[in-house]
């Protein structure tokens, strides 16, 4: 009977509740509500698990669409960028003759003379547009942002390594970080020779430029008048922002870190003084010709703005502005739909910061702190432990210290452009709201040196470019090209050399000798004509090799010149390099005087 009731109820359940037997037709129907009540359980428990699974695929599609939302308008955002760049640079190589020629019907001969006097020829000079740093548009992307983690990885295994070894030698803790308390020794005095450097910046050329165009168009001697200004101008130079800061450092035997922020202040602050007497000096000169006096010299506060941007290239305004504001606005009878379309665009696309963002140079700020403290630890465990042994010269031995110098000099070279091309100018255009912010390009990408001079530091380049390059092949009338590139080169590495000399404490031509052999021979061999993955891997290990030479020579220098000191050396031993006949061994590192 029980075997009976239970193929009845599987038959029920296979057949939605009917019986099909009649002997046990009683007894189903006594259990038929018990299997409709579990049936109907069975069926809520199928529906509420089913509606879950539902429910989780639709939350799993809709967390998909979203990131594909993110990553699409990411990519968007990048074409768009790169499409207005584009256009931008497009639009700014149109001579002043075509926008005379696309709205000479809007414009009267008054106004078009001063649009030819106020806003020159765009392809002369240089044009600057609204963008972001590179690295920030990269870091938005995980895969990059993972290599920007793995080097905060070995900064903290660097840690950890001096750390235990300080532990095991002292039995403590060691964290005086005597070599960084040693590199920036005297900062008061760097602070006291900055603003005294700084103030002259900023009131002498000023005060020249003023005079000068104020006496200019009324004197009878112009030329004697422009001379004389010139001179005075030199000779602020040479003396106030050349000898002088140079004298102070070598007079007080400031340590490395304080001369190079003392010396590489003093050509910037060169520098920017050159554009801004070139920028306006000729500007002043064509109005004085035509009779116009349209322009007038520039107020005091867009000069001392120019003084802290990071550019080195002088402008009356920068793009900073909270808006858009297109210079065809201006334009009294061009198409007001045409500048409706205008300004939205560059409503919609151009990046408006109204404000500062404090966080961003906050973090900006650290990370420069972060790369210090990098290169502090590159130093003591990468450099110093290799060249506390001096020894005569051998070829293997060199080999070797070349090649045990490739990866401090390569982390060197990565600290400090990130420290300073990246974080410190970012840190600087971000307070100042300044909008152009492309101080370098992608040159790692390169395939040729000739790309990797234009892209590693932009900024320098600009001013190389417009102010060597072109004037001198304004002078000569564009015959001598290769003499206009030997020149940029020749002030380049003669500027880099002086630099090191300077805050070394010693003349040891290493990268004076790179620039000008190696340098210009790899800039034609490697031309912008090599293309592909190979002519990469190529820059990039004359890249690492070059490292290895500069971080090698020098250090074995740095040491030899304390562990073998002349008391009265002569102007030819001056110039011979103490590592060549430096012969000691020791354990210790020599004190830092």
């Amino acid at each position: 009977m029980e075997d009976e009731d239970d193929e009845a109820i599987k038959k029920e359940d296979e057949n939605g509740g009917r019986c099909t037997r009649r002997g046990s037709h009683k007894t189903t129907h006594s259990k038929q509500p018990h299997s409709k009540e579990e049936q109907r359980d069975r069926f809520n428990t199928n529906g509420n698990v089913e509606s879950e699974h539902i429910l989780q695929k639709k939350l799993l599609l809709r967390r998909k669409a979203e990131n594909l939302k993110v990553e699409l308008m990411h990519h968007l955002n990048s074409q768009m960028d790169e499409l207005m760049d584009s256009v931008m640079e497009e639009s700014s190589s149109l001579g002043s003759s075509s926008l005379n020629s696309h709205f000479s019907p809007f414009l009267t001969d008054k106004e078009r003379a001063k649009l030819r006097h106020t806003k020159p020829s765009q392809g002369q000079c240089k044009q600057f547009v609204i963008r972001r740093s590179l690295l920030d548009e990269l870091f938005e992307v995980n895969h990059i942002r993972t290599i920007y983690h793995m080097f905060i990885a070995l900064l903290i295994l660097f840690i950890l390594s001096t750390l235990v070894v300080d532990f095991i030698d002292e039995r403590r803790l060691v964290l005086d970080f005597d070599l960084l308390v040693y590199a920036f020794g005297q900062f008061p005095l760097v602070v006291v020779t900055w603003i005294c450097m700084f103030i002259s910046a900023l009131v002498v050329p000023y005060v020249l430029l003023h005079s000068w165009a104020a006496v200019y168009p009324a004197s009878r001697h112009r030329s004697l008048i422009t001379l004389l200004a010139g001179f005075l101008l030199l000779l602020y130079q040479g003396l106030g922002l050349g000898f002088l800061p140079t004298y102070i450092v070598l007079s007080n035997g400031l340590p490395p870190a304080s001369c190079f922020i003392l010396i590489l202040e003093q050509v910037r602050l060169m520098m920017k003084v050159h554009s801004f007497i070139r920028e306006n000096v000729p500007k002043f000169l064509s109005s004085a010709g035509d009779g116009t006096n349209s322009v007038a010299i520039p107020q005091l506060t867009p000069y001392l703005y120019f003084l802290f941007a990071p550019t080195l290239i002088y402008r009356d305004s920068y793009p900073r502005q909270a808006s858009f504001t297109a210079p065809l606005l201006e334009l009294p009878y061009a198409d007001v739909k045409m500048l409706n379309i205008v300004r939205l665009c560059g409503d919609l696309i151009l990046q408006r910061n109204p404000c500062v963002r404090w966080s961003y140079v906050a973090t900006k700020l650290l990370q420069v702190l972060g790369c210090l403290f990098y290169a502090y630890y590159v130093f003591v465990r990468l450099c110093i432990p290799q060249f506390r042994s001096l020894q005569l010269f051998d070829l293997r031995d060199m080999v070797l210290c070349v090649f045990n110098s490739i990866l401090p000099g390569v982390l060197v070279l990565f600290l400090g452009f990130f420290a300073f091309l990246h974080c410190w100018l970012n840190a600087f255009a971000e307070m100042l709201r300044f909008g152009d912010r492309m101080f370098y390009k992608d040159w790692w990408n390169s395939t040729s040196f000739a790309n990797y001079y234009r892209t590693w530091n932009v900024v320098v380049h600009d001013w190389l470019y417009y102010y060597v390059y072109r004037d001198f092949l304004w002078m000569s009338q564009k015959r001598f090209r290769a003499a206009a590139m030997f020149i940029v080169f020749t002030v380049s590495a003669v500027v880099h050399e002086y630099v090191l000399a300077i805050c070394f404490g010693f003349f040891y031509p290493v990268l004076f000798c790179l620039f000008m052999c190696f340098g210009m021979m790899f800039n034609f061999i490697l031309h912008d004509r090599r293309k592909g993955p190979v002519w990469n891997v190529i820059m990039w290990t004359a890249l690492f090799l070059g490292q290895g030479v500069l971080i090698c020579l020098y250090s074995q220098e740095w040491f030899a010149q304390r562990y073998c000191p002349i008391q009265e050396p002569s102007f030819l031993e001056l110039l011979k390099p103490r590592s060549w006949t430096c012969y000691i061994r020791t354990n210790h590192v020599p004190e830092p005087v």
